[in-house]
């Protein structure tokens, strides 16, 4: 039998692309079972564009991605719980591709690149072919386990439920998807797909300040994390755990 999949996606002040990435999912080859709009405290038409594409919609009254993407994949009811931007475009086969990966029990995080789309053929050559390898290439190593990208990435629900007190949900100013890779437990199983291409929007590559704003969260999500439990303990927990041939995955966490 199917898994039960639902997918979140936050927005805030983002209708325009949210109709655009709501128009994807309706036209997957394999529905989602669930689709969760979380309204980040949007003045504009998000609401409504949720709501006239049959998406359930959850608010989130504390302004930040990390609350948002948190309070979605609290309030979703799926086994498998996917998560886009607003400004993903997810391919036909997404929902299907997530589903059917998730058949194997031993993953619990599936992720995949994004795919730039507006802005500069520069600005687009440099997401695609420098920021992004460099996430899923050094950064993954220096994790000692695959990466998760915030605009495409699917977890199974439990996975969710033992680090949802461990992730920092409440900072506004970290990395979300940064700060979900470092807190992933040793023995998870974890899949970055280079095949498993979404659209994304290339809009914080279009400016010196939005591309440093994103430079100094990935920086703040690091520091924050590794003043908790350095970085090279963490990975060194995955290697030894991978050395060992692995232990259960079910691991009880205490929330911060």
């Amino acid at each position: 039998m199917s898994v039960r999949v639902s997918v979140v996606i936050p927005s805030y002040n983002d209708a325009v692309m949210l109709e655009q990435c709501l128009t994807a999912l309706d036209a997957q080859t394999r529905p989602a079972d669930e689709v969760v709009v979380v309204d980040n405290g949007s003045t504009d038409a998000t609401v409504d564009v949720a709501l006239a594409h049959g998406a359930r919609v959850v608010a989130e009254a504390k302004r930040g991605i990390p609350q948002a993407t948190a309070a979605g994949l609290d309030a979703a009811t799926g086994e498998i719980v996917g998560r886009l931007d607003a400004d993903s475009v997810p391919p036909r086969d997404w929902v299907a591709r997530i589903a059917a990966a998730f058949e194997d029990p031993e993953l619990d995080v599936l992720s995949g690149p994004g795919e730039y789309y507006g802005a500069t053929r520069l600005q687009r050559w440099y997401g695609e072919r420098l920021q992004m390898p460099i996430y899923y290439g050094p950064i993954a190593w220096l994790f000692g386990h695959q990466v998760v990208f915030g605009s495409n990435f699917a977890i199974r629900a439990e996975a969710w439920r033992a680090i949802r007190g461990i992730v920092h949900r409440d900072d506004r100013e970290v990395h979300d998807d940064f700060d979900i890779a470092i807190n992933l437990l040793p023995g998870m199983g974890v899949r970055f797909d280079r095949s498993l291409v979404v659209g994304v929007s290339a809009r914080p590559l279009t400016s010196w300040s939005r591309m440093m704003r994103t430079y100094r969260m990935g920086l703040y999500t690091f520091v924050v994390n590794h003043r908790e439990r350095s970085l090279l303990a963490r990975r060194r927990a995955w290697t030894r755990h991978d050395a060992r041939g692995g232990e259960p995955r079910a691991v009880t966490q205490t929330p911060r």
